[in-house]
This record gives structure tokens, sequence and C-alpha cells, in this order.
């Protein structure tokens, strides 16, 4: 695959992965602005993850059997439509409704993008571009929080989500001058399936697939503390001793970035092999990140290296799993679906119980709960690993 083609689908997966995650450092000014307390702020994350989940189980398999271009620029543009309603909502109920929709949208773009681009890709490099493609949401996700934090302090929370409407519709003429010629022979080997038929058979290559239900349940506890950890850092860092302003606290994502981007490698290492060894050292690296968070109300080296370590971590075992489940060379768009919804489940509720119970034990029962949830899942892999060995070696599932 052409190196610019990666990069594009790098840099469209970060911008369409943000518009989940803009909320984050505003979550303070959202709790001020209609009214709510912080804990009922964090269902404004719950809601874009709800909003993920009904992507991942009705849009996304929809690369399975529409073309792929058309598709995404369908998306796109119903993505802007949603972000300019969340920027003009005026109740938390239509706060709630768009982040909702953006969610929605968001997720299927990203998702999307990543199916599209290891259908393009040949076996012997899908992990690698895999692997770019990922960074890119990783970048988006955390660069997220910095746009969001900067735009915030000079034009307000609105009009992050104005101008992320005004990027989606130049993304949407970049992909519609670059995309169709390089895919067209990913589009048609797409089985054609009716849609009810399509959805179901999201739940069958789940039901059939070992490898993707093991690495699924692992992603749904990753992606809970992750979740966990980023939605409760505003509240930390906007409080004493630090009171950071939204910029400050949005910067934060570009430390995160240094290790998410270090992880992009762990496509290459799955593709050479390396998969259960990758995820032992990410499965470890993760309760270990939480000792060094546990310091953080004292210590800002000590929170710089946690968010370091955890990024890290969890980046190079979700790029991992998604290069294991992603070998066959068929029905990518629904086992990214599936996957994902491990992942949606995760984020939404570390979400809801990160902002909970901050709100009753502070910073020091987050740490216990991000790190109860690491340990979790470090013994399900062990515990899972040896069946897994045995069905790789067996064959395809």
């Amino acid at each position: 695959m052409p190196r610019s083609l990666v990069l594009l689908f790098a840099c469209a997966s970060g911008l369409s992965v943000a518009n989940v995650y803009y909320a984050q450092p505003l979550l303070d000014a959202l709790a001020a602005d209609f009214g709510i307390s912080h804990a009922a702020a964090g269902g404004v994350i719950t809601a874009t993850q709800v909003g993920s989940v009904l992507a991942l189980l009705l849009l996304v398999p929809l690369g399975d059997l529409l073309p792929r271009r058309r598709l995404m620029l369908a998306q796109l543009m119903a993505l802007a439509a949603a972000l300019a309603g969340v920027c003009m909502a005026s109740t938390a109920l239509a706060l709630m409704a768009g982040m909702l929709a953006v969610g929605m949208l968001g997720t299927a773009m990203t998702q999307g993008l990543i199916a599209y681009a290891a259908s393009a890709a040949v076996e012997a490099e899908r992990g690698r571009v895999v692997g770019a493609a990922q960074s890119g949401v990783v970048a988006g996700l955390l660069l997220a929080r910095v746009f969001a934090g900067l735009v915030a302090d000079r034009a307000g929370w609105r009009g992050v989500y104005a101008a992320s409407a005004a990027i989606m519709l130049v993304l949407a003429v970049l992909l519609w001058r670059r995309l169709p010629s390089l895919l067209v022979q990913a589009d048609s080997r797409a089985p054609r399936f009716a849609y009810a038929r399509l959805i179901a058979s999201m739940f069958t290559l789940l039901r059939r697939n070992r490898v993707l239900q093991v690495r699924g349940v692992i992603a749904l506890l990753m992606f809970a503390v992750f979740s966990t950890f980023w939605s409760a850092l505003v509240f930390l860092l906007s409080a004493p001793p630090y009171g950071y302003s939204h910029g400050a606290i949005g910067a934060f994502g570009l430390v995160g970035l240094a290790g998410a981007l270090a992880a992009a490698r762990a496509g290459n290492w799955a593709d050479r092999g390396h998969a259960q060894a990758t995820s032992a050292a990410a499965l470890l690296l993760m309760p270990l990140s939480w000792l060094l968070l546990a310091l953080a109300p004292h210590s800002l080296p000590a929170l710089i290296a946690g968010i370091v370590a955890l990024d890290l971590a969890v980046q190079a075992l979700h790029v991992t799993n998604q290069s294991m489940i992603l070998r066959s060379d068929g029905a990518h768009s629904r086992l990214i679906g599936a996957y994902m919804l491990f992942y949606a489940v995760g984020s939404g509720a570390g979400a809801l119980a990160a902002t909970t119970i901050y709100a009753q034990a502070g910073w020091n029962g987050v740490c216990l709960l991000g790190g109860g949830l690491s340990l979790i899942a470090l013994m399900f892999w062990a515990v899972t690993k040896w069946p897994v060995r045995i069905a790789k070696v067996a064959g395809p599932i």
C-alpha cells in the first residue's frame, strides 16, 4: 500500500475518532453551563459510548455490504450535522442526544476506515497497515484533548464542536478526491448479504471465533481502565493543588501520545508472530502504571510517567488485538464491529464508574478501580492464553 494512502487512512481515522473524545477535558465546563453535577456530566461520555455501541451494531457492518467510499462520505456529512447540533444544544437532553449521534457517526467512520485499510492491505503487511491506522486513532483521541482545551479557552466549549464540524466537511472533500481508484478491489470482494443477515452474521463470527472472544474481553477491560483514567483526570487537574486551565489539561494528551505512538510497532511484532509476548508485556505494564498514577496528587513527574506507561500498554495491546482478529481475508468490517463492541462497553462503563467513584472516594478510589481492572485483565489473559495458542496451531478460527 502506498505510504500516502496509509497516511490518509491514519489522518482520517484520527480526525473522526477525535469527535468522540472532545468532551472529556470539557466536563467541568459542561456541568457548569447546563447546571448538572460532575457525576451527571460523566453521562455525556456514556452517551457517546452508547452511540458507539449502536454504530458497531448497525453501521460498521455495512462496510461489508455497501460501497465503502460512498458510505464513508455519507457518514461524514451526517457527522458534521451532528456536531453542529451539539454546538447549538440549549438543554442537557439536547446535548445528550447530540453526543449520542456524534458517538454513532464518529465511531462508524473510524472503524470503517480501519476495516477499509485492512481489506486493501495484503496479508503480509496487514499488521503494519492496521497499526499505522490505529496510530492515527490514538493520535486523534489524545490530541482531541489538546485541541478541545485550547479552543475552549478561547471560544468556549461550543467553539470546539463548531470547528470540528468544519473540519469534517474538509475531510469529506479529501476522501472524495483520493480514495476511489485504489480501493475498488477491496470493495468488490465484499460479500453481498441482506442487512438483517449481515448483522446476524457478526454475532455468528463472535460465537465461532475464539480469538475474537478472548481479545474482545481483554479489550473491554483495558478500555475500561483507559477511560477510567482520562475521564477522572480533568477533575484532578482542575482542582488544587494544580488548578490548570482547559488548555493545560488538554495538553496532557501530548504526554500520552509519546507512549501511544510507540505502540504502533506492535502491529509489526504481531506480523512476526510475537503477539502473545507483546500482550504479556502490555498487560504487566498496565497495573504498574497505576502505582505511578496513585502519586499524581503530589507528584507531576509521577503523573507524566504513569500516563506514558498506561497509554503505551493500552495501545500496544489494542493494535495486537486487531492484528490477531484481522488475519483472515474477509468480513473485516464485521470483525472490527464485533471487537469494538467490547471497547465501547468498556469505555462507557469506565467513564461512568470513574466519575461516580471520584465523587465518592476521590483520586485514590479511581486508582483502586483502574489498578483492579488492570489486574483482572492480566489474570484473564493468563487463563485463556493456552487455549488460544492451541486454536492458532490447529488452524484458522
